[in-house]
């Protein structure tokens, strides 16, 4: 998870994942033909119109709310792309649920190619075709304005000058162009009018002052409050939200910058992270909705006391961040409760273990007052094994079968959407140290967090359960 310095972020980026954006690629070959005279260049692919509406957009309703619900995250391979059959099965299966399923998409990278290779020149080809998916699956669109293109951060302009490195992405906008990226995101605003709630930026990326060893949340708040400007002009039923920080937390025995109130026996917080959302919760412009990200276990990948318990992280993060922010809906645009090797990979753990963990980070999270969360969905291009993925690969003729994670995701979204008024549960006394619940006036989700079988009296109901199964009763 996040960590301080930029190269230990390196997993978190999911380096696959912004390497090989199709487009680019081949605009890559295209050559003096498209270039520019003056900017050396290349144009190809691209359009003076990115404010052009694309497609038929669907009209949001008029009582659009900040609280979209639960979701989960396009990355560089999903189910916009591969055989017919597969992609249009994960789509009916998310129109299916009775509710709009909200999907986040990054306007550069995570599937998306350079929106703005050349001032004023655009090519919204792959987020075109994420929002087509989007729609066709009846989904609530929700942007990232992540990341720059190459112009705005020091690098050449032209389709043919993209640098797709981790570094490169990883560069905030120049300060001299934060005006230039609240341009592009109320571009992006008006090219896809039925998008009502957009995030700024990602995980403060860019913005480690080195020097200071320490946030730049001056120049992170800059850049947040012009966009935020620039998006309300566009319409103003438009929800913004922000900071978007890693909430990273330490082992609970250090003491060198840690808090001394967000603690407990999962870590202690870094102080650093609470003083920049501190700084842009006091000098924000205005925001919609609230949004961070983090994991349950620490930066050096400890899940204490143990990975249900560390889930417990969610819940006091949360209750810290309702206490400044009032009734900002909060949302986690991403949770992780599974640390990754070296390379991200997160695969030494059986499928409905990290379904029990992920169940018990949700409800987490709403205990500290989350109303919306984002699932990360590591999809893979192609290959059986694809351990926490939301769908298999649908470059199969028989892909896009559901798996266990999107059963969860969709299950949680439904039964406790934005609105939900949650009820206390009864559990008997010798079963409380092994479960975890949930529930509201029509259904329960009960976690055993053991890896055997049990036999649990939740609510009144006496049942069996099978090692980390997920069980929902109804009420």
């Amino acid at each position: 998870m996040g960590r301080h310095g930029w190269n230990s972020q390196a997993r978190r980026w999911r380096l696959t994942a912004l390497l090989g954006v199709g487009a680019a690629a081949v605009a890559l070959v295209i050559t003096l033909l498209n270039t520019l005279p003056d900017s050396g260049g290349s144009t190809a692919g691209t359009t003076p119109d990115g404010d052009k509406v694309h497609g038929t957009p669907a009209v949001p309703p008029g009582d659009a709310r900040p609280q979209v619900g639960w979701g989960f995250t396009h990355t560089q391979y999903s189910a916009d792309e591969g055989e017919d059959s597969a992609t249009d099965r994960v789509k009916a299966e998310l129109a299916d649920q009775g509710r709009p399923v909200p999907q986040i998409q990054h306007i550069m990278g995570w599937g998306a190619g350079n929106p703005e290779p050349v001032p004023g020149r655009y090519d919204f080809s792959n987020m075109d075709r994420r929002m087509d998916f989007i729609r066709a699956s009846d989904g609530t669109p929700v942007v990232t304005l992540c990341c720059a293109p190459d112009w705005m951060k020091g690098g050449e302009p032209g389709t043919d000058n993209t640098d797709w490195s981790q570094q490169s992405l990883e560069t905030a906008p120049d300060r001299a162009h934060y005006k230039d990226y609240a341009k592009l995101a109320a571009t992006v605003a008006r090219r896809y009018p039925d998008v009502r709630h957009f995030i700024v930026w990602n995980e403060f990326k860019g913005f480690w002052n080195t020097g200071k060893g320490r946030w730049d949340y001056e120049g992170y708040t800059e850049l947040y409050n012009l966009v935020y400007k620039e998006l309300k002009k566009v319409n103003k039923d438009i929800m913004v939200g922000g900071p978007y920080l890693v909430m990273d937390s330490v082992d609970p025995r250090q003491t060198d910058g840690v808090s001394k109130e967000v603690k407990g026996p999962w870590g202690r917080m870094d102080q650093r992270v609470l003083d920049a959302f501190d700084y842009w919760n006091e000098h924000k412009a205005g925001a919609d909705f609230v949004v961070v990200d983090g994991s349950s276990y620490t930066v050096d990948d400890e899940m204490l006391p143990d990975e249900f318990k560390a889930t417990d992280k969610f819940t006091a993060v949360g209750k810290w961040l309702r206490e400044r922010t009032g009734d900002l809906p909060l949302w986690w645009a991403e949770y992780y409760v599974e640390p990754g090797d070296s390379q991200d990979n997160r695969d030494d753990w059986s499928e409905a273990h990290r379904v029990a963990v992920q169940a018990s980070g949700l409800m987490a999270m709403v205990r500290g007052g989350a109303t919306s969360g984002f699932y990360w969905n590591p999809q893979k291009k192609k290959g059986a094994g694809c351990a926490g993925c939301l769908w298999t690969s649908t470059r199969q003729g028989d892909g896009g079968a559901a798996l266990p994670m999107l059963d969860l995701i969709e299950r949680f979204g439904n039964e406790f959407g934005p609105g939900t008024t949650y009820e206390k549960v009864q559990v008997a006394a010798d079963d409380r140290p092994n479960v975890r619940v949930l529930a509201d006036d029509r259904a329960v989700l009960v976690v055993n967090t053991l890896d055997r079988p049990i036999s649990a009296k939740v609510d009144g109901q006496r049942f069996d359960m099978k090692g980390y199964e997920v069980k929902w009763l109804k009420r």
